[in-house]
């Protein structure tokens, strides 16, 4: 790109008439990458280091993965790290921050069920350190801070538009028996046909299943919303759109599930994820909220949180994609990965 210098309109008039208007134009030097870089985006370099260690801790390492399986992995990663790049550069501009007693709360939380010997003989296994653990947290808090800012926060639901969806679905609230609001998030150990996810991740052998259901299960304890990680990556092509969400299934039909699924959700608290794994695949079931058999009406509690909550979920997911999509527009991204990928036809060069 020629990025042109302001000159006096006789300067210019000179400097055309003497054939010679590329010598008033400043082209900017753009200094090569790195030799370790695998993406430069807006000119910030992100590092092979940075991508390995973020694959480390995320990843399911046992049985060891295939360099196939491995390098797959790390495409993943780094497409993660970009967008979390972009979105980061924007925290920074908004001073958006997240203070030393936050990433406490949060690295404790996460590890609380961990015990310290069993906790540092994976860091040793994966190759990383406490600072690295808490480095990727805080890369993730921060942009949860930074999307509860620009989107959760813009997002409003009036009492007219409860009142309007309560009228326009009140079948959906007759409990003739109790009834469990579930939503998944489902990785399969093959190729799917019909992946109708926002990445396109598809996990395609069972060791990258058990990776993929691990990563997951990780970025939900640093905060990421159940619904946002569900649009992402859950290979199921028709739950994926609207954020895993199942509706409110009933009692009856729930005992009709598998024993595990079943009672992931019968033994579960509101709130609460279990990773179900059978057969290779693993289902991650949220359970968001249970109802007793009973009358109800627009003007009840729990009814108007779960509409409240619906539509909610409805205009942030909407706007979330927008907000992304903007942002990686305006961005320039070089992945020299993927190239370097692409030119090897699958292999890396000997480095």
């Amino acid at each position: 790109m020629i990025s042109r210098v302001p000159v006096r309109p006789a300067l210019f008039v000179l400097c055309a008439a003497a054939g010679l208007t590329a010598a008033c134009q400043r082209t900017p030097v753009t200094p090569p990458p790195s030799a370790d870089a695998w993406a430069v985006v807006d000119g910030r370099e992100i590092k092979k280091d940075a991508v390995e260690k973020a694959y480390r801790r995320t990843a399911q390492l046992t049985p060891t993965p295939s360099d196939e399986e491995a390098l797959t992995g790390k495409l993943a990663v780094l497409n993660e790290f970009i967008i979390q790049d972009i979105l980061l550069a924007r925290a920074g501009a908004l001073k958006v921050e997240v203070t030393d007693a936050e990433l406490d709360t949060a690295y404790n939380e996460g590890r609380k069920d961990i015990p310290e010997e069993a906790f540092q003989q994976e860091l040793t296994r994966r190759n990383l350190t406490v600072a690295d653990m808490r480095d990727g947290l805080r890369r993730d808090l921060m942009i949860q801070k930074l999307m509860e800012r620009e989107v959760s926060a813009k997002v409003a639901v009036s009492d007219q538009e409860i009142t309007d969806f309560f009228n326009a679905n009140r079948a959906q609230f007759e409990r003739n028996e109790d009834a469990y609001h579930i939503a998944q998030i489902v990785v399969t150990p093959g190729r799917d046909t019909q992946v109708n996810n926002r990445s396109g991740d598809d996990a395609a052998t069972p060791q990258q299943a058990a990776q993929k259901a691990q990563m997951l299960m990780e970025r939900l304890k640093s905060g990421t919303s159940f619904g946002d990680l569900a649009a992402d990556f859950s290979e199921d092509p028709q739950t994926a759109p609207r954020g895993g969400d199942l509706g409110f299934v009933p009692i009856s039909a729930l005992k009709q599930a598998p024993a595990q699924l079943r009672d992931a959700v019968l033994k579960a608290e509101p709130g609460t994820v279990t990773n179900v794994s059978q057969g290779g695949a693993h289902t991650l079931v949220l359970l968001v909220a249970k109802e007793t058999a009973g009358p109800r009406d627009a003007t009840m509690p729990d009814v108007r949180q779960r509409i409240t909550d619906e539509l909610k979920g409805r205009k942030e997911q909407l706007l979330r994609a927008a907000y992304l999509g903007a942002i990686r527009n305006d961005a320039v991204v070089v992945n020299h990965l993927a190239k370097k990928v692409m030119d090897g036809q699958g292999k890396l060069p000997a480095s």
